[in-house]
């Protein structure tokens, strides 16, 4: 069995493509679905078995890209026949080439282009670093496309409403373009192939045989990107694209290749299913996988078929089942007879940008809220769960409002916990902004043993990022040694909480001077006399709200960079620059400082101004002084 994911931005038909590709033989298997995730479908064609993974289109969801081509040998791009839109395809194009897997573009609905062939084909080999070469030229009648001509053979077919292609002579008014285009398909598989190279020197035409293999080999190797046009509604083409990836697509060995010699198996999706439990999509990448076999460091449970009731006794190398009743297993990763590993660094996505706290309606179901979002971690590669540090409730790190939805939605279908969301509030901080001295006396008498502590500190701020400093220069043993530790304690307890409700930063206190009482005195009475000392002196000199700002790097395709400059204006960031991405071809990593209150706001105004290509990362920078008009939307929480 070879495997194929489809990707491609919504509307770009992509479903449409995977079910018109699996009714071609009429050999249907089964299906499974993740909703909001991906279908996996099984068939037939031409006496071989296959398997497309048809991943739901959208930036939120690029996080189950990266398991699901893992697991394929081949991948398909499908994009609309628009010049303009072919930015919407650059996220997929970049992933695809991270993988480092070979790739098919498609380009669909070509019964109603917006752009010329060869006009779509230039702007999405802007964000290709591998050369797109277009294995047809459309046959035209009054501007329609009404047919196509194979480069390869120089064959002619024209379109039948909802059949294959019948064969045709080729038209005249084709032939001069067909010519050119095959020409320049054959200098480009020469750059692969001496033989080639010296048979078109030569002024020779290569047997079509000949080339069909150079093709082959080439789009194995990832060395060119094939190109093809169709409608998938109308079943135009669909049949020409199939048998390329019959013949081009390379086996399961190289998807083992990829992901390392001693790999058995890879985890492509995962799912919850009622009254069954946690199943995962496996793919057998080594030896023969069935029941009771060691994998992942513990034995497998039972496998079935995608519709989850169907049992199959054993996977063979390149075949993909569900494993049942194997907690162990998860998505998103591959497995040896011992081991389990995330997958490699380009299949996996940013730290999740959009963060909720998330709170169970009623007390009762705060065990099963955990419970559901450990196995929700398990099944959902692009979630991430930690809890809020003030106030320990769940927080969901997702890849933003819809992924969000799809999962809150599960907690209430799958796992019957009704919750309510809200936004991680930024964490605030408090200093001072100039130095006193204040004197201290702790004196309590309660019967018995009294408490006494007589401490003199200085308190003085410290640069950004300093954080807190304690020294003493007490003199004359005014403080015996074994209680200046306490005195220390107690400042850091005074720094928790500031006049304003915020952790204290930055600022050092120096013990001066004090005095001890022979039978009163105590570690618990010079800790009580540090805290409220500090505690008075910050009183004194009062302080000032301090937020985080961010350092924010932003990935953007270059044709938007320019757009990037008064959004962050508008949210109160600091542009830093913007560079080339030494990763992606067409790719800008635009540098900014943002506080993190704007984070959510960035969020949505990225997606508005990138039409959804966007995304970023961020890391805490420093702590920045919030001014006063700001103050009033920063304390409320």
């Amino acid at each position: 069995m070879r495997v194929f994911t489809v990707l491609g931005p919504s509307n770009s038909g992509k479903s449409t493509l995977v079910q018109a590709l699996v009714g071609l033989d009429d050999r249907r298997g089964k299906s499974l679905a993740v909703p909001g995730v991906a279908t996996v479908s099984t068939f037939g064609f031409m006496g071989q078995d296959w398997a497309a993974i048809d991943v739901v289109g959208g930036a939120e969801n690029l996080g189950s890209v990266g398991a699901a081509l893992a697991a394929s040998d081949i991948a398909v791009l499908c994009v609309p026949p628009d010049a303009e839109g072919a930015v919407l395809a650059a996220p997929f194009l970049r992933k695809i080439e991270e993988a480092g897997l070979p790739c098919v573009i498609f380009i669909n609905r070509i019964d109603s282009p917006q752009n010329r062939i060869s006009e779509i084909v230039s702007a999405l080999q802007a964000y290709s670093r591998h050369h797109i070469v277009l294995r047809e030229v459309p046959i035209r009648e009054g501007g329609t496309i009404v047919g196509f001509v194979d480069l390869v053979s120089e064959r002619a077919w024209k379109f039948e409403e909802g059949k294959h292609s019948v064969l045709i002579e080729m038209p005249e008014s084709v032939r001069e373009r067909e010519e050119q285009a095959r020409a320049e398909l054959l200098e480009s598989y020469a750059d692969f192939d001496e033989h080639l190279m010296e048979e078109l020197i030569e002024d020779q035409k290569p047997p079509v045989d000949e080339v069909y293999g150079i093709a082959a080999r080439t789009q194995a190797h990832n060395d060119l990107v094939s190109c093809f046009f169709g409608s998938a509604a109308r079943v135009h083409g669909i049949t020409r694209l199939m048998k390329s990836l019959r013949h081009d697509a390379p086996g399961v060995e190289s998807a083992r290749e990829r992901l390392g010699a001693d790999v058995q198996a890879v985890g492509a999706l995962a799912d919850v299913i009622r009254h069954l439990g946690k199943v995962v999509l496996i793919r057998s990448l080594g030896g023969s996988l069935s029941g009771g076999t060691r994998l992942g460091g513990a034995d497998l449970g039972s496998i079935t078929d995608l519709d989850a009731k169907t049992g199959i006794a054993a996977l063979a190398p390149g075949q993909i089942g569900l494993a049942v009743k194997s907690d162990h297993l998860s998505a998103g990763r591959v497995f040896g007879r011992d081991t389990s590993a995330p997958l490699p660094d380009w299949a996996q996505m940013p730290a999740a940008p959009y963060r909720r706290i998330i709170t169970p309606q009623h007390e009762k179901d705060d065990s099963r809220l955990l419970a559901a979002l450990d196995r929700l971690a398990e099944i959902d590669p692009a979630l991430r769960v930690s809890a809020d540090e003030k106030t320990g409730q769940p927080v969901l790190a997702t890849q933003g409002p819809l992924h969000l939805r799809r999962i809150l939605s599960k907690i209430a279908a799958d796992f019957g916990v009704a919750v309510t969301e809200s936004p991680v509030p930024p964490t605030l901080c408090e200093t001072v902004q100039r130095g006193t001295e204040v004197h201290h006396r702790h004196r309590k008498q309660t019967g018995g043993a009294g408490q006494f502590a007589d401490v003199v500190i200085a308190m003085r701020p410290e640069p950004r990022g300093a954080g807190f400093s304690f020294t003493e220069t007490v003199k004359g043993g005014a403080v015996p040694r074994n209680y200046i530790p306490s005195v220390e304690e107690g400042a850091r307890d005074a720094l928790v909480e500031g006049p304003l409700g915020y952790p204290v930063v930055d600022l050092s206190v120096e013990l001066k001077d004090g005095k001890a009482h022979s039978v009163d005195s105590s570690d618990h009475a010079f800790r009580t006399a540090g805290k409220n000392a500090l505690r008075e002196a910050m009183a004194e000199v009062g302080t000032v709200l301090l937020q985080p700002i961010m350092k924010i790097d932003i990935h953007v395709p270059s044709i938007f960079t320019g757009a990037l400059v008064p959004l962050v204006s508008g949210l109160k960031g600091q542009v830093l620059g913007f560079r080339a991405s030494d990763d992606a071809a067409g790719w800008d990593v635009f540098e900014m400082q943002l506080p993190m209150a704007s984070e959510d706001a960035l969020f949505a105004a990225l997606a508005a101004a990138t039409r959804g290509t966007a995304w970023f990362e961020s890391s805490f920078d420093h702590y920045q002084e919030t001014r006063k008009e700001e103050l009033a939307s920063l304390v409320a929480r």
